[in-house]
Parts: C-alpha cells; structure tokens; sequence
C-alpha cells in the first residue's frame, strides 16, 4: 500500500471512530422536567421581562438526560411544524417567560435540542408536546400546584430548603427533585425546580446530578424567598 493509500485507510477508519462515538452520545437514561418561577426569572435576568410575569411555575423543558457523560443534543429530525390543536394549552403552561411573542421560537428550540433526542418514547413532535401538557396538567406535575397542595403559597415568604423539598417529594413518590436558587443584593429566590423520571416516563427517580460545589445556583438551607 502506497502513501496515499496509507493516508486514506487512517482517514477512513478516524472518520468511522467519529461516527461511532458521536452516535453513542444519542442515547439516555432519564429524564428532566424541568420548570421556572416566572416572577424569580424576571427578576435575575439581566433585560426586563417584555410581559408581567404571573405567580406560577411553567414549563422550561422536558429534557432526555443521561446521569453521566454528556446530555443528547439536535438529533436528526423532521422539520417543525405549527401545532394549531396544542398551542393554547401550551402557551398557558409553556410560555417564553422573556417575550411571550416568541413562543414558537421558543417551542421550536426546545425541540430541535432535546424533544429531537426523546425517542423512545417520545415519537415525535406532537407526542413530545402533547406528552408534557400531559405530565403538567393531567399527571399533576405541576410544582405550583404540588407546592399548594404542602400549603406552600407563592406569596414572597422566606422558607427553609427542607420545607421545599418535602413538599415536592410528597408530589413525586418521595423522589428527590433538583432546585436552582439564584440570589442577589436583595434575596435568593427560588427560580427552577426540576422533577426527574426514568427513561420510559414511567416512574419517578431521584434526580442524580445536583449542582456541583461551589456553584452559583445551590440552594441554602433557610431564607429562600417564594
């Protein structure tokens, strides 16, 4: 074999190392539901909120996940397409909490990134979307409506992170959520809550990749405001 041919077949076999390894990144173990406190994003993000903000957690994502190693990413997929029947619901419960003009932009990333990657058993566009609305409204995952069920009331009180926590395990089989809290001058407030379910959507499980030490958004145990 000749010099060019020596440098084809390592050519060859380097690009077939890439395939392999770029596909094995596609699968996943389980996954995020993640949602946000629309007045705390408001309130830490660096523009102002185009819309008020209402007193509720809605949706940030329904995201496939893995426990270690990198998340699926922009999976090959059909092109997006308008959902005329879904979008009133979304827009209550999945709104772009930024500029709710943009919704669809905002819809149209979240599945391009992760409800690409969501298969199985997510087959498709209309059974991601409509599968979430599912999960927020009929299955009761809804971390507004878990909370006020615990008498916990998004009324600007400072609580204690063990109060939040049994709250929402009550909601989830007594599966351990993951909590983003951001603070600033005047408070720490909580700004997401995320429910983890196995890789079917079929149960619970505790959420296994919490913010690592020293990260801006670790809760502390007392003093969070909701």
């Amino acid at each position: 074999m000749g010099f060019t041919g020596m440098i084809y077949m390592v050519t060859m076999v380097f690009s077939l190392i890439v395939l392999i390894l770029s596909s094995s990144t596609v699968g996943f173990d389980y996954f995020q539901f993640t949602q946000q406190y629309q007045p705390a994003v408001c309130n830490f993000s660096s523009t102002p909120c185009k819309d008020p903000p209402d007193k509720l957690f809605t949706v940030h994502g329904l995201w496939p996940s893995n426990a270690k190693g990198n998340d699926p990413e922009g999976c090959k997929t059909q092109k997006y397409q308008k959902m005329q029947t879904l979008e009133p619901q979304l827009e209550t419960i999945w709104p772009n909490v930024y500029n709710r003009t943009t919704n669809e932009v905002f819809w149209r990333k979240q599945w391009y990134k992760h409800g690409s990657c969501a298969s199985p058993p997510l087959q498709n566009q209309t059974h991601y979307f409509d599968t979430v609305i599912k999960m927020y409204r009929t299955q009761k995952q809804n971390v507004s409506y878990i909370l006020s069920r615990a008498n916990i009331e998004p009324k600007g009180e400072k609580r204690a992170l063990v109060d939040i926590e049994n709250a929402i395990r009550s909601g989830t089989n007594n599966k351990a959520p993951k909590l983003k809290c951001q603070t600033n001058a005047r408070m720490t407030a909580l700004v997401e809550v995320t429910l983890c379910s196995d890789s079917n959507l079929t149960q619970f499980i505790n959420c296994p990749r919490p913010f690592p030490p020293g990260s801006p958004f670790i809760c502390p145990t007392d003093n969070i405001q909701y």
